[in-house]
């Protein structure tokens, strides 16, 4: 009985215990898109990608190896960054991008979905290749 008395406030002592957020160096830290803030209320509010972000998206190098197509819809505008959450792929990987001959480069995000059920684009891809933001589209996603 003393036994699990003692287990049980070491596990409430580790609960209390701070937790270091800050980011390994000062470079992931500046790296890292702004989350929008609680105030937003227009797409300008919610894109918070950088300048700098925008134009490496759209450095794009030639060729990349087709993976799919699927059809993809705004995902949560909260989510900052430049990325795709998709069934084509099962791991976080950096790819492609191509949409009525925009391509831009993007993070392909696994969605957890089954092979054709549809992606989820962020704002700021759509933004980028000019996508209407109420629609669904028609992407092919590159490696």
């Amino acid at each position: 009985m003393k036994c699990i008395l003692i287990l049980s406030l070491m596990i409430l002592a580790a609960c209390a215990m701070p937790v270091a957020d800050t980011p390994a160096t000062a470079e992931i830290a500046t790296n890292l898109p702004a989350a929008p803030p609680r105030s937003a209320r227009n797409v300008d509010d919610f894109d918070t990608t950088t300048a700098a972000a925008r134009q490496a998206a759209t450095q794009v190098v030639a060729g990349g190896t087709a993976i799919g197509t699927t059809i993809a819809t705004l995902g949560a505008p909260a989510d900052p960054g430049i990325w795709v959450k998709t069934p084509l792929v099962t791991q976080v990987t950096q790819g492609r991008i191509r949409y009525q001959g925009r391509v831009i480069n993007a993070e392909l995000r696994p969605s957890g979905g089954v092979a054709g059920s549809g992606s989820q684009i962020s704002l700021a891809a759509m933004r980028l290749i000019a996508a209407p933001l109420t629609g669904l589209v028609a992407l092919t996603l590159l490696r």
